[in-house]
């Protein structure tokens, strides 16, 4: 298996550009991604060529367990419900060396492969993806049905390919939700598609992340022209570049550990 590269505020080392030039042959997209520092989230949001109010709200939970082990382990598990009554499901495995992935798994049309890189780092993930509706998504959510039922069979040989053996599916926490507001706009000068995304957590922090996608073959320039792009608009993409999927299981793991400890303490209270 691939190794992750840590994400850090400093560009690609001269071996990082090479190991991501490998990789780039055996992928089928590139996702460019930068985090917008909190203080400048405002600023951004008001220098760049959108309408905050078209944003696309989408709940969206992972399950794990409240330690965390499926993304220590590099699985992902995700549903959304998107607005419209839609929705879909992922598993994801991160990092993953494309060339150890058995054919089936590569060729299924659910199955991608796409590099994320960041400033300073990029990591290479496999998803396999799956539709459902917006009502399913939200009856796992409430422990109405399972989270195996709304997964196809494909993820669901996926997860048991991946994940540890000891951690069945239906028995994962649900993670969230987290309000994610999602826009887009197309500058002329960069020609292509800019997503902008914000994620907000019930303590009221958020998270805003800009990104683009390209070909394989484009990454490279599609990486320095985006950050050039970012920089005549005044958007500074410095400090701690965050992960959306980390900050959320992190976050929603520590409110589930706090809240055993708390039911564990007052049955202590109880019981003297």
């Amino acid at each position: 298996m691939a190794e992750t590269t840590e994400i850090q505020p400093n560009y690609l080392t001269s071996q990082q550009a090479t190991d991501l030039m490998r990789i780039l042959r055996d992928v089928d997209s590139v996702e460019i991604k930068m985090t917008v520092p909190m203080e400048q989230q405002q600023g951004t949001v008001l220098g760049l060529p959108l309408d905050p109010v078209e944003a696309e709200p989408r709940h969206i939970f992972f399950f794990d367990t409240p330690d965390l082990a499926l993304n220590k382990a590099g699985i992902a598990v995700r549903a959304r419900r998107i607005r419209g009554g839609t929705g879909d499901t992922v598993v994801k495995l991160r990092p993953v060396e494309p060339a150890d992935l058995p054919d089936n798994v590569r060729r299924s049309g659910s199955f991608k492969i796409e590099i994320d890189v960041a400033p300073g780092g990029f990591v290479c993930s496999g998803s396999m993806k799956g539709k459902a509706t917006g009502d399913e998504v939200r009856d796992v959510a409430t422990g109405k049905r399972r989270l195996s039922k709304i997964l196809t069979k494909e993820q669901r040989a996926f997860y048991r390919a991946h994940a540890p053996s000891d951690i069945p599916l239906d028995s994962l926490l649900v993670l969230g939700p987290t309000l994610a507001l999602k826009a887009a706009f197309a500058p002329k000068s960069l020609n292509r598609k800019v997503v902008v995304e914000v994620w907000i957590y019930h303590d009221g922090t958020h998270l805003l992340e800009l990104s683009t996608k390209s070909t394989p073959l484009e990454g490279v320039m599609v990486g320095a022209e985006f950050r050039a792009y970012l920089a005549r608009h005044g958007v500074s993409v410095g400090g701690n570049q965050q992960a959306k999927t980390r900050t959320a299981l992190e976050f929603y793991a520590a409110r589930v550990r706090k809240q055993d400890d708390d039911r564990t303490r007052r049955a202590a209270e109880l019981g003297r």
